[in-house]
């Protein structure tokens, strides 16, 4: 694998601590090690069932033959499962001091104490951290580890785990469903409006190590949240796997909107799979913000399954270096009234690539249904590169499908103006780029939008100019 052509100073979380555990397991991937997990978690027989049939189905399916190149992911070299501590701590003085120490770094008991609901930090394979407001529990929602979960609520658990990414759905899917720990489990009840957002942070510490975090999230009728998840990594010389699993379930008239800022370290495979459905006068919005991995594949999908349901994905990439983001949307319209806005920005630099693939499916029967996708990509030197792969169906006379894509470079133009304007060249080709993805980085909360901002300049610095 060719070495990334930028410093790893721009990667401020890239630091690393002393691996912390009471368990893990042998590395690589087995019937074995799949029995251990499920044992270690005292798991009744119905996951462990559900674990070994996942096992199964991953060994049948191929890895994907389309998209990013996977041939250097050795899946024998992965630890699939770390235990750190014994148990969740509902304070940070309750978390050890070595963990403790990580997320302090990191900053997110600050951003908890000033922003969020409810915090979930998830260190390596298990939930290390939980915190929900009192006004908030008050009102009879449910934010805890799917662990956790599945042992106070397994009635209403297993009423949606695995039907919207059944175990056999991919080849990564059906590993996480094999070998899952930790994640969140969101119950809002009906009517329930939680005002400030509720986040959990995952962090990968060690090195060769998979996470395989399931997201549940059940937003009853009428009902509104604001996930947003962060995930970090150290950077190491060896590879470590991220496969995630996340169902979403939008009931009548209920509102969820999903916020991802993703800075994994170059070194992580990010191939996730993430799913919505949709009832009637539901909105389901997914805000995307990618810029680490080695290789990242995620498409947030939605179901509209209801009448007048809407689904919007607003999506940021950037790709630099060795990275290659494959990412975009899926939207399968399944009924009358249905409308979804697909917005992908991405921006090449340094050799990176960036690529918009995704689906639109427009069922015989949705009438009047409406949808639309942008693409627009940003290269900022010749060695870089900007793929769109659309797939766009529509079988209903009545209903419109729109598709646009547009690739640019930094006018030289647009230089000149603001160079005359006093600004230096890197400081004008930085204020361009920060105007091209305004129209998502405006989608997030004034915290988070700041944050990102910092980010991508620090992924910019020494890039351009």
């Amino acid at each position: 694998m060719k070495k990334t052509s930028y410093k790893k100073t721009t990667y401020e979380y890239g630091f690393s601590s002393p691996e912390v555990s009471v368990f893990k397991s042998k590395k690589g991937i087995c019937q074995d090690v799949v029995k251990t997990i499920s044992s270690q978690k005292q798991e009744d027989d119905k996951m462990l069932n559900f674990r070994l049939r996942a096992y199964q189905y991953f060994n049948e399916q191929s890895l994907p033959s389309w998209g990013p190149d996977l041939s250097s992911l050795n899946l024998d070299d992965i630890f699939y499962y770390l235990k750190p501590t014994q148990k969740e701590g509902h304070t940070w003085d309750e978390v050890p001091i070595d963990i403790k120490n990580t997320y302090d770094k990191l900053g997110v008991p600050q951003v908890e104490k000033q922003y969020l609901g409810g915090v979930k930090a998830q260190y390596e394979s298990e939930v290390v951290y939980g915190s929900l407001m009192k006004k908030i529990q008050k009102q009879g929602v449910i934010f805890c580890g799917m662990d956790e979960a599945l042992k106070k609520y397994p009635k209403l658990v297993w009423q949606y785990f695995g039907k919207l990414v059944p175990p056999d759905d991919n080849k990564f899917a059906s590993l996480n469903s094999a070998v899952w720990s930790g994640g969140s489990f969101i119950y809002i009840p009906k009517n329930v409006h939680v005002e400030l957002p509720l986040q959990t942070y995952f962090r990968i510490n060690s090195q060769k190590m998979g996470q395989f975090e399931r997201t549940l999230i059940i937003a009853d009728e009428g009902s509104f949240v604001h996930y947003i998840e962060g995930c970090t990594a150290p950077i190491y010389s060896t590879n470590s796997l991220h496969a995630a699993v996340v169902e979403v379930f939008v009931k009548k008239n209920a509102r969820v909107r999903y916020t991802t800022i993703q800075n994994w370290s170059t070194n992580v495979y990010n191939l996730v799979t993430k799913r919505a459905q949709v009832e009637e006068n539901g909105v389901m919005e997914w805000v995307d913000g990618n810029l680490g991995s080695n290789i990242t594949m995620k498409y947030p999908s939605n179901l509209l399954v209801g009448k007048n349901a809407h689904a919007e994905v607003l999506s940021i990439a950037v790709a630099s270096g060795i990275q290659h983001l494959d990412t975009g949307a899926k939207a399968i319209h399944l009924a009358p009234n249905t409308t979804s806005r697909i917005i992908s920005k991405s921006i090449s630099l340094d050799g990176g690539r960036s690529s918009y693939r995704g689906t639109v499916y427009i069922s015989q029967g949705a009438t009047n249904s409406r949808a639309k996708v942008v693409c627009d990509a940003l290269i900022l030197d010749k060695k870089s590169r900007s793929d769109t792969y659309p797939v766009n169906k529509n079988y209903e006379k009545t209903a419109s499908l729109e598709h646009e894509a547009t690739v640019s470079k930094v006018g030289q133009d647009q230089l000149f103006y603001l160079m005359s304007r006093g600004f230096s060249q890197s400081e004008s080709e930085g204020m361009i780029v920060n105007g091209f993805l305004e129209p998502i980085v405006k989608e997030l909360p004034m915290e988070y939008s700041l944050e990102l901002n910092r980010l991508i300049n620090l992924q910019m610095e020494g890039n351009i100019g």
